[in-house]
């Protein structure tokens, strides 16, 4: 008779985990007018190569790449994934609002068409890099944000936008806080 292997498993609980990001309330999701021309524009910071549909995605397969060796770190990377998957839901309303469609295309100004891949990722191999590379896609995405909030002209789709910049440069922060501890 066979003996019985002991199985692997992660020891790393996700238990009560919440979104990190700054406690402050959101403006409430809501647009001035329909216009598709900002809609799209909100159509790359939801699913462009910077956008929040990356951002999600490369702290998830970060986590899951180092939660087995440093929970501390994989919870708040999952943490900080959860207020990106909050920004995403908010840019998808936004958009809808606007009178575009939320179908993981990124239209650009220029008329180009770019649907979402895995090819937007930035997926380094060890800790330290990830955590760069996380940091680097959060101070694209403000530029991106802040570009995008001279572009508009609405107010209620702008306050939005700086509220969801406040959460980026949060996750900058406590980045940084990850890199030093390490």
């Amino acid at each position: 008779m066979e003996a019985k292997k002991n199985p692997l498993e992660s020891g790393c609980s996700f238990a009560g985990l919440k979104p990190i990001m700054v406690d402050l309330p959101y403006p409430p999701v809501q647009v001035s007018a329909r216009n598709p021309a900002y809609a799209n524009l909100l159509g790359v910071d939801y699913c462009g190569s910077v956008s929040e549909m990356s951002a999600i995605t490369q702290y998830i397969n970060n986590e899951n790449r180092i939660s087995c060796e440093n929970c501390p770190m994989a919870r708040t990377l999952l943490g900080i994934a959860m207020a990106e998957m909050m920004h995403l839901q908010k840019l998808g309303e936004l958009i809808v609002l606007l009178g575009g469609n939320v179908d993981f295309t990124a239209r650009y100004p220029n008329g180009k068409q770019k649907m979402w891949t895995p090819e937007c990722l930035n997926l380094p191999e060890n800790a330290k890099r990830m955590l760069l590379a996380d940091m680097e896609a959060e101070r694209d995405a403000i530029r991106q944000y802040e570009m995008h909030i001279s572009m508009m002209k609405d107010e209620c789709v702008n306050a939005v936008l700086g509220r969801i910049i406040m959460d980026e440069e949060y996750h900058i922060m406590i980045l940084r806080t990850l890199l030093k501890g390490m």
